[in-house]
C-alpha cells in the first residue's frame, strides 16, 4: 500500500512538472495541424477548415495546467 501511494505522488509529481514546463500539449484532434481536411463521400477532399477544439493553433492547455490556473483564480477572487 505504502509503495503503490508513493508511486501515485511520483506520477503527479511528474505531471506538474510537465504542467509546469510545457503547459500546451499537441491537439489529439487534428494531430497538431490545426486543420482538418473535410472529405465528401468520393474520398476527394473538399475543404480544409481550422479545427475546432484548438482554433487552428494546433496545441491545447493541458488539463493540469487548466485546473492550476483555476485554483489561481479561485484564490485571487477570495483573497481581495
Amino acid at each position: 500500500m505504502l509503495i503503490a501511494s508513493a508511486l501515485i505522488l511520483a506520477a503527479l509529481a511528474a505531471y506538474t512538472l510537465l504542467c509546469m514546463a510545457s503547459p500546451f500539449g499537441t491537439c489529439r484532434k487534428c494531430d497538431g495541424a490545426g486543420a482538418k481536411p473535410t472529405v465528401n463521400r468520393a474520398g476527394k477532399v473538399k475543404k480544409v477548415r481550422p479545427c475546432r477544439r484548438c482554433k487552428g493553433q494546433g496545441k491545447r492547455l493541458r488539463v493540469g495546467r487548466r485546473l492550476h490556473n483555476h485554483s489561481r483564480q479561485i484564490h485571487r477572487a477570495g483573497t481581495r
